[in-house]
């Protein structure tokens, strides 16, 4: 483990999620045997399942939640808070740099859009009780070259997406934020931020009580095709139903090694500061924004829902590493945009794992007769929960239009079975390409 240093860490430093202290996975909750039967089992308890679970038993259809663990236990309550309309704009159009066709781009920027309503719905439809606000999201430009391109990308943003984005020039960049740390950067009306695991809880206790059945600890073994369904196999028993939906995310396991193949798991860490000075807290972010940025390895910041504390995360590692050694990069970044955060103290550092695809884009469809929702590349806080109820509404048959994420193809590569060794040479190479671009813009040639 690495040592701890007494004026980084505060002394009540732990290695949870500061969101637990407002709600905490409980291993007790969903503690069941498995039915013997249902219509439809959800395989994982993360944010899609359980928004599909939410929209198949409002309709009268009998569902299973099989969690692996505790529910809760993963990145649905690790997150932090902010809500897009589902590309990450921070990246301008993000995963959408492999498609050429316009029509296409469209599409899928529209729909994604949806995200966002679908969230606000739920959150309104059944008393949901988490911090959550239209606050809007300032996105940094590393470079001033990334400046332009965001700048050529906002109007498309807004054509396509109604992202109410607009450019913010470095001058009056101290407007939203108290740091000269970026060339500017872009403004995003259209975006929100909630408090993730008050949200999964509401969003639990919503499922449980239209009817959906929660069972925890119940990993799933096998999955067998019968005739009429499936044989779902779990430590808890066993379980027949007509359809399965994954919605595992970057905890897909070897039991759908399909889907496993196709979904990288991405570590991404948080810390959160003691309390601040009031006085300085309120100066940091002003507008209570989320903040983002340009870089290859970004890193997304915030104000704590009470607006006392800063609530940091990033990818200075892509995989797992020691609390401690996470959380003393995550300061020093967090310090190279607010030096006058240099002597705060962190009090939690955590992580959790998110799901990219190789196409950089969010995925649902079905492969080998198995439905599923995943790889949203770090926007799954509202596109994860939409694309559940997307899929939701497919399993059952209804009219709904096909989205333009459902049935794309979903890319692999050989020689990749799940496991991401190449993780630490992406991460190095791509933390390279952003120092040489930075150094390049403070020379005044970027």
């Amino acid at each position: 483990m690495a040592q701890r240093d007494d004026r980084l860490f505060h002394p009540s430093f732990g290695t949870d999620p500061w969101w637990w202290e407002a709600w905490r996975p409980d291993m007790e909750r969903g503690r069941r045997d498995v039915p013997a039967r249902a219509d439809v089992a959800l395989v994982g308890g993360g944010l899609a399942s359980l928004n599909a679970a939410l929209e198949l038993a409002r309709a009268g259809t009998s569902c299973v939640v099989l969690e692996a663990k505790a529910f809760g236990i993963g990145a649905s309550t690790r997150n932090g808070g902010a809500v897009s309309a589902g590309v990450n704009v921070g990246k301008g159009l993000g995963g959408l740099r492999g498609v050429e066709d316009e029509a296409e781009k469209r599409a899928l920027l529209a729909d994604a859009a949806q995200a966002l309503d679908h969230l606000e719905t739920v959150i309104a439809r059944e008393g949901i009780d988490c911090d959550y606000v239209r606050s809007g999201r300032f996105s940094g430009a590393f470079t001033p070259a990334h400046y332009r391109a965001q700048e050529k990308q906002c109007e498309r943003l807004n054509a396509f997406g109604g992202s109410e984005a607009r450019m913010l020039p470095r001058d009056r960049q101290r407007e939203e934020m108290a740091s000269d740390f970026y060339f500017g950067g872009m403004l995003v009306d259209r975006a929100g931020k909630l408090h993730p695991a008050k949200y999964y809880g509401g969003l639990l206790a919503a499922a449980e009580r239209a009817g959906a059945v929660l069972v925890s600890g119940a990993p799933v073994e096998r999955l067998a095709r019968e005739p009429g369904g499936w044989r779902v196999s779990t430590p808890r028993g066993e379980l027949r139903v007509e359809k399965v939906f994954v919605g595992t995310n970057g905890y897909t396991g070897k039991v759908t090694p399909e889907l496993r193949r196709r979904a990288i798991p991405v570590a991404s860490h948080m810390i959160a500061t003691e309390e601040l000075d009031p006085a300085l807290a309120a100066s940091l972010i002003p507008n209570g924004r989320t903040l983002g940025e340009t870089k290859r390895v970004l890193c997304y910041y915030r104000l704590s829902p009470d607006g006392r504390r800063v609530l940091f995360g990033g990818r200075p590692r892509f995989t797992e590493v020691a609390p401690e050694t996470s959380a003393r990069l995550l300061h020093e970044l967090m310090v190279e945009r607010f030096p006058q955060l240099a002597g705060t103290r962190i009090t939690n550092g955590w992580m959790g794992n998110l799901a990219f695809a190789f196409d950089q884009l969010p995925h649902m469809g079905e492969i080998d007769g198995i439905h599923y929702a995943m790889c949203c590349n770090g926007s799954g806080v509202g596109m994860l929960g939409w694309l559940g109820q997307q899929s939701a509404r497919k399993m059952l048959g209804g009219g709904n239009r096909q989205n333009a994420f459902d049935g794309r193809p979903f890319p692999r590569q050989a020689f990749y079975g799940g496991n991401p060794w190449f993780l630490p040479i992406v991460g190095a190479w791509y933390r390279h390409l952003d120092r040489k671009d930075r150094r390049a813009a403070e020379r005044g040639e970027g």
